[in-house]
């Protein structure tokens, strides 16, 4: 697949929105982002949801630490058993929750996750964390909100917004699972 963003095809399948270059691009703005809020990284928690928001979280990690010297947690959130999806899909893979050491309670936790959409995996993240612990606040942090929410949620940062149809797919790649970073829609 190309890297550089492409017009729809002639029979309207496949359209990048996001290449590699622009995925980085939104990631950088939302470690930023994150700094401005957070002016001590020391309490701050980035937990990536799976699959694809558990790469993206390290990444933006990476981006803070690059910036302040610190670095920052991050860990990984499985919210399978939260879902309230799981009687229409019951086979879902289970993965791995891992929180870092120190925990979440009394720190800042922000949720990334690949895309935003209903709302219902947030959801599902919120419920897996008030098991967890208590942080002093939580904060959503995506790659791309598409809208169509079913739920009053709203991401704190957002890498694009993809307004989209309902019956659109938005697909997510990231190198570490997928081999490429792009975003596609179709």
């Amino acid at each position: 697949m190309s890297e550089a963003p492409t017009d729809e095809t002639p029979d309207g399948s496949v359209r990048t929105v996001l290449d590699a270059r622009d995925v980085s691009r939104a990631l950088t703005r939302i470690a930023h982002e994150l700094l401005e809020r957070n002016r001590d990284v020391s309490d701050l928690v980035l937990l990536g949801l799976h699959t694809r928001g558990v790469p993206l979280a390290r990444r933006i990690a990476e981006r803070i630490t690059a910036v302040e010297g610190v670095p920052v947690a991050v860990g990984e959130l499985d919210v399978t058993m939260y879902r309230d999806d799981l009687r229409k899909q019951p086979t879902r893979r289970a993965h791995r929750t891992d929180i870092p050491a120190g925990g979440i309670d009394d720190r800042v936790v922000v949720l990334v996750d690949d895309v935003l959409f209903s709302g219902r995996t947030i959801r599902a993240a919120l419920d897996a964390l008030a098991d967890l612990g208590r942080p002093s606040a939580v904060r959503l942090a995506v790659l791309v909100d598409r809208g169509h929410r079913e739920l009053p949620i709203r991401a704190d940062h957002v890498g694009k917004n993809l307004p989209s149809a309902r019956s659109e797919r938005v697909s997510v790649r990231v190198a570490e699972v997928d081999g490429i970073d792009e975003v596609t829609i179709s």
